[in-house]
């Protein structure tokens, strides 16, 4: 996963290319739109225009297709006959005409651009049909691939640009490289969310359902399908999100098999608003907040207790709460779970808050009110509409057929 450092290093770089790039482009490119004011005004405008179409085609990194049509806005940029990317490998993607350099055409930008790589330096190569600079692509210290330019005569100014243009895309790499790791990340987390799904509440699980065979057959195999059901949905292996619907769907499910263990110990209370179950949240960032309630909330208190889930709509958001009247967590070491830096049998806690912040933003963490004896209170605040965030269509078969959600059958049925 990248520093810290090298993501601030990263932006950073994109705000000073940027401004090279326009300070240098700017007395080359003239548009003919008045309305944009001066030729520098024009210059300015043209240059941020380039870039900012040119960014999202290197959102996957450097790819074949992303590099073809970044390297077109790239190449009016810089006003060159044609532009090659490569990465470290082979060569991505040529625009423009590459001119007949020593008779051996794109030849020399390969044997360039490796010196390039070699000595991580931009590289320039003159002659009489047109002049080459080659520069590395440099993600912190390691090249990652190149940006070459032809044109017939290349000046100071000229290398200077390629080499700030070269430095850009390595920033926009360097940011997609970003954007992955964040995603292994959360894919982790929720791989370490699902190991938590404790090995003692499938043992319960299943001797609650043995205790009901002999007695009472047919509860026995409701709950053999509730318990297939929010195995099938806990492990599922498509999609960081779902709906509030769907995670509803599974507390439901998870609470009928607690309640067939502790009876009427645990109360369920609901008051979902229904403009906000579509709302697309976290897979499994609401569950094991009930799964908390239940084990560190009410299971040690004696006569059990109630869960309150509530979900209203807020304006942009979605406002998502679970409240036990259990035992509660000391602030401290709540404090501290949070923080990570204490081992607890609260992890899952700190695991829904850390993917909320990864996902919404620092704003977006848990906000929990608790002491001991008083219970505990869970507040999310989350987006109800956020670009790159969409739920995930439920593929629970193992033959990859989408199953149709269930409607609530349990304590949340109602």
């Amino acid at each position: 996963m990248l520093s810290t450092a090298l993501q601030m290093t990263l932006i950073v770089a994109t705000v000073i290319v940027g401004a090279a790039l326009v300070g240098y482009l700017g007395f080359r490119i003239v548009r003919s739109n008045r309305d944009l004011g001066t030729d520098a005004d024009k210059a300015t405008f043209e240059t941020l225009h380039q870039v900012s179409v040119a960014a999202p085609h290197l959102a996957q990194g450097l790819t074949p297709e992303g590099a073809a049509k970044a390297g077109k806005h790239l190449r009016a940029l810089l006003a060159c006959e044609a532009l090659v990317i490569s990465d470290n490998d082979a060569v991505l993607a040529v625009d423009g005409s590459i001119p007949d350099i020593e008779g051996r055409g794109a030849a020399c930008a390969t044997e360039l651009a490796a010196g390039a790589l070699a000595t991580r330096r931009t590289q320039v190569k003159r002659s009489e049909g047109a002049d080459l600079v080659c520069s590395p692509i440099m993600v912190g210290d390691t090249p990652v691939g190149t940006v070459c330019a032809y044109i017939p005569r290349a000046g100071a100014g000229f290398v200077r640009a390629v080499t700030e243009v070269a430095a850009w895309v390595a920033a926009q790499v360097g940011l997609s490289e970003l954007d992955a790791s964040r995603a292994l990340l959360m894919e982790a987390e929720v791989r370490a969310l699902r190991a938590q799904i404790s090995p003692h509440f499938i043992y319960n699980s299943l001797n609650a359902i043995a205790s009901f065979i002999n007695t009472d057959p047919a509860r026995a195999r409701e709950l053999v399908v509730e318990f297939a059901d929010f195995t099938r949905y806990s492990f599922r292996r498509h999609g960081d999100f779902t709906t509030l619907a769907e995670e509803l769907q599974a507390i439901d499910r998870y609470l009928l098999l607690e309640k067939a263990r502790f009876g009427d110990r645990i109360r369920v209370s609901l008051a979902i608003a229904p403009e906000v179950l579509s709302t697309a949240i976290p897979f499994l960032s609401l569950q094991p907040l009930v799964e908390n309630a239940v084990r560190h909330g009410l299971e040690s208190k004696p006569g059990g207790g109630k869960i309150t889930l509530t979900a209203s709509d807020s304006g942009e958001f979605a406002l998502i709460t679970v409240e036990d009247d259990g035992v509660g967590i000391d602030p401290a070491s709540l404090a501290s779970v949070l923080a990570g830096t204490t081992e607890s049998v609260h992890v899952g806690l700190r695991n829904v808050d850390v993917r909320l912040r990864q996902v919404y933003g620092e704003a977006h963490g848990l906000v929990i009110d608790t002491a001991p004896g008083a219970g505990t209170l869970i507040t999310m605040r989350i987006p109800k509409f956020r670009p790159g965030v969409l739920p995930d269509a439920p593929r629970d078969a193992p033959d990859g057929d989408w199953h149709a959600p269930k409607g609530p059958r349990g304590p949340l049925a109602g």
